[in-house]
């Protein structure tokens, strides 16, 4: 049963992080798209990052795909 949690809960998190990344580049959303950089010339200072609310949203769906998979398993 350990298993086939991890399963799900990893699975629900890599698909709907993936599917929000690609909505936000798909669309151009900024808060939904990976890659955001800042670039300074006169120090040489870059930075490069990306958005993580998809993280975020993907963390809470797949909080919930395991309590959902767990009762139902019961």
């Amino acid at each position: 049963m350990k298993l086939k949690s991890f399963i799900v809960t990893f699975g629900s998190f890599v698909l709907t992080t993936g599917m929000l990344y690609l909505v936000g580049h798909m669309f151009t959303i900024p808060w939904l798209m990976f890659h955001h950089e800042y670039t300074e010339n006169g120090n040489g200072f870059f930075i490069s990052a990306g958005s993580f609310v998809p993280l975020i949203i993907g963390l809470i769906v797949c909080f919930f795909a395991e309590k959902i998979y767990i009762y139902k398993f019961r």
